[in-house]
């Protein structure tokens, strides 16, 4: 599977998992990614897009 988005370019970041005794482990934070058929460049592709691209209309969807 993609791990970045196609439109914005959003990909996995590392972090700490803190648990209730305060102690940190590493962790990553993926984003929440959809695979959709999009415009991009003006050629109609399927694509893995972050889920805040398509709220935002930035993943335009194709007119059939």
């Amino acid at each position: 599977m993609a791990f970045k988005c196609k439109i914005c370019g959003k990909g996995p970041k590392s972090g700490n998992s803190v648990s209730h005794s305060h102690k940190a482990s590493k962790r990553i934070f993926k984003p929440n990614l959809q695979k959709q058929k999009v415009v991009l460049n003006g050629i109609v592709e399927s694509a893995y897009v972050c889920t805040s691209c398509i709220r935002s209309g930035k993943a335009l969807r194709p007119k059939f």
